[in-house]
């Protein structure tokens, strides 16, 4: 008897070509790429689960095991979340990787999908000119995207935040774009958040605000008001985040920042990722703010900046005293990740080592 991630589904097309047996897979993932083909053989063998990177955007990247029965669960949620059928047409133009470039791939085996595969890259659209019912980016290959992804029908957005400058750029296309939460450990996205397109505009405001999540996962909060994770469909273990979130339903939430980001200045406890949303709307180069030692405050907020020097004003970004940062600095490139996520703590070292 086959194992269940041993079969593919009859309809699976991989760059427009059929296949009738794992072998003809593996065979023509060659012509592909390497990265591709060592996956599909990992994936098509008998072990019971797969070795995955975690990113590394906040903390040393690791290798975890997943389970492959738990990625073909993950794989139908999001299929039956997106109402996603068999020759569904999706694009993977995502690093394979990492999780969220293998879960397309899986997705599309599973549910018998037509699977483009293009490289890797900041303008993934570039060249393309056929039509896609699903994809899957990173916020920087969607700005850089925005005048063809009326291409696409449904995207999903992980691997950073969407900016209040791309969200609204994001108002004028007709694709339905969604930020996703999760985590390699949740095999990606646990919850999706709508991020244009509203069917009603006075619930503009609660869809902008709140994820929302798949089905037969359960949600609450720790003492620190972090998020916990029971979703045994894709975990066997209940998860800890370190997500501090506002809990608005059974399976609603309102993500507020990073618990280890969380910045105490004079008493004052400073959500960084919140003061970044309002200060998008006046600064459009990349950007972060952080805490750094300081003997009057324990902590005291600074804003750094990827460019050239450029005078910054805080009037009109609803900035309470607390919020507005005490230093500026600016900095020519951030540091990344392999998958585009800026590493803050090396990004802070090279400016100020001590």
């Amino acid at each position: 008897m086959k194992l269940e991630q041993n079969k593919f589904h009859k309809n699976f097309k991989l760059n427009g070509v059929s296949f009738s047996s794992v072998d003809e897979i593996l065979s023509f993932s060659k012509s592909i790429s390497v990265d591709i083909h060592l996956f599909l053989q990992n994936w098509f063998s008998n072990e019971i689960a797969i070795t995955v990177k975690t990113s590394g955007s906040t903390g040393t990247p690791k290798s975890i095991q997943l389970k492959k029965e738990l990625i073909i669960n993950s794989a139908k949620a999001t299929g039956n979340y997106f109402n996603l059928p068999q020759n569904t047409k999706a694009l993977l133009c995502l690093p394979i990787v990492y999780i969220a470039g293998k879960m397309m791939l899986i997705r599309a085996l599973t549910l018998g999908w037509q699977l483009d595969v293009i490289e890797s890259n900041s303008n993934p659209l570039e060249i393309i000119k056929n039509k896609y019912d699903f994809s899957a980016m990173v916020p920087l290959q969607v700005e850089n995207s925005i005048s063809k992804l009326n291409l696409i029908k449904q995207l999903i957005v992980g691997g950073g935040v969407v900016s209040n400058c791309l969200q609204d750029k994001l108002q004028t296309v007709t694709t339905n774009v969604f930020a996703t939460y999760g985590m390699t450990e949740t095999i990606t996205h646990i919850a999706v958040k709508k991020l244009n397109n509203f069917s009603n505009k006075n619930t503009n405001l609660v869809e902008n605000l709140f994820y929302e999540t798949l089905p037969n996962v359960t949600i609450y909060i720790d003492e620190r008001n972090c998020l916990v994770i029971d979703a045994k469909k894709v975990s066997e273990e209940i998860i800890f985040t370190n997500d501090v979130v506002q809990l608005i339903s059974d399976n609603h939430f309102k993500w507020l920042g990073r618990f280890d980001n969380v910045i105490n200045s004079g008493g004052v406890k400073l959500h960084p990722e919140k003061i970044e949303e309002k200060l998008s709307k006046i600064i459009t180069n990349r950007f972060f703010v952080t805490g750094i030692t300081d003997d009057k405050l324990g902590e005291k907020l600074i804003l750094i900046i990827e460019g050239i020097k450029q005078e910054i004003s805080f009037e009109n970004c609803s900035l309470s005293k607390f919020e507005k940062p005490k230093e500026i600095y600016f900095v020519s490139n951030f540091i990344e990740t392999e998958t585009g996520k800026i590493q803050r703590k090396l990004t802070i070292q090279q400016i100020l080592p001590n």
